[in-house]
């Protein structure tokens, strides 16, 4: 299964504690010469990774990011690709003035929060940034909306001796198998009204990943999401599921699975996302026997969880034992008895 590896430059210190709240303004709220420089800083960072210019962009980066940036080259050499050719449209900037954060006496960075009041409403944007040092940034997004398929570019700034530079790098499709997170969000609300609860909390996440521009940004529409995503879960994820409380499935063979991750993919470019899940083993074995325990593991998840079949593809699943590679095998739900 292939993932996108997204960009994230951060300073490289302990976070202790949440600041006080920090000062965000809006792009309603900014001088018209604000807004144009942060949005100009944008597009030409934006340009350089539709080019594909590793070397451009390390030279617009911040410098302590600058001296690692393997990682965010591969990010750009895999985004270039969906983004080339397409029009660049900056859809919102906001500026983020973190002069007054403060390190504690370890040195230490506490999580930087600013709090932005969109059109003088009760709606919020939010930014809650770990281990930010002092300064100005700012943050904008760019939409790609004629590419191979839409993207959305996002771009934390920083403003170093009067020049915005880059600080953080959030790439992202905001579709998946032909759908924007709307219509996921809406799919999910249908799903849960039809009592298909593993399907809604699915569809969920997917319109969630397609909405959040970047992990560390709430809203109050994204609040609402995830409230509606936590009421449709089924009553089995009552308690989450996670390597320390995974979800036990029992297949037609009498043996007991445990899924330490559930959540969706779009990697293969199917008409339909796939299920993802993750598998917890003792050992992962030989590739044959990978394999087939892989493909056990599916029969089992859909012979508890039918209702799955309809609205996905197929299932990834990611075969996961300590100290050993994990083993990923995908099938189409017709392959899957």
């Amino acid at each position: 299964m292939m993932r996108l590896k997204i960009g994230l430059l951060t300073v490289g210190l302990l976070v202790a504690g949440v600041a006080s709240a920090e000062v965000c303004t809006t792009q309603s709220q900014m001088t018209g010469a604000e807004r144009e420089a942060l949005a100009a800083a944008a597009r030409g960072l934006a340009g350089k990774v539709q080019a594909g210019d590793v070397n451009g962009l390390r030279a617009a980066t911040a410098a302590e990011y600058a001296k690692d940036f393997g990682g965010i080259g591969e990010v750009v050499n895999s985004t270039a690709a969906h983004v080339k050719g397409g029009s660049l449209k900056v859809e919102q900037v906001y500026l983020l003035d973190g002069t007054e954060l403060k390190r504690a006496a370890d040195g230490s960075v506490p999580d930087a929060q600013f709090f932005c009041s969109l059109n003088k409403t009760s709606a919020e944007a939010d930014f809650i940034i770990s281990g930010l040092a002092p300064g100005r940034y700012g943050f904008a997004m760019v939409d790609v909306p004629d590419g191979a398929a839409p993207w959305r570019l996002s771009f934390l700034l920083r403003q170093d001796q009067g020049q915005w530079v880059m600080a953080g790098f959030y790439p992202k499709p905001l579709m998946a198998a032909g759908h924007d997170g709307l219509w996921y969000w809406t799919q999910a609300r249908s799903m849960t009204a039809q009592k298909e609860h593993w399907n809604a909390w699915l569809y969920y996440q997917q319109a969630e990943s397609l909405l959040r521009p970047a992990n560390f940004i709430q809203s109050t529409h994204l609040e609402k999401l995830k409230a509606e995503e936590t009421a449709a879960a089924p009553p089995a994820l009552s308690e989450g599921v996670s390597a320390e409380s995974p979800l036990v499935v029992k297949g037609p063979d009498g043996v007991e699975y445990r899924f330490t991750a559930l959540g969706v993919d779009d990697s293969l470019g199917n008409d339909k996302v796939d299920v993802t899940a993750h598998l917890k083993l003792e050992q992962v074995g030989d590739a044959a026997t990978a394999r087939k325990h892989n493909s056990d593991a599916m029969t089992a998840l859909l012979a508890a969880y039918p209702e799955l079949r309809k609205p996905f593809h197929g299932v990834w699943m990611i075969a996961e034992a300590p100290g050993q590679s994990a083993f990923a095998t995908e099938e189409a739900m017709s392959q899957i008895h």
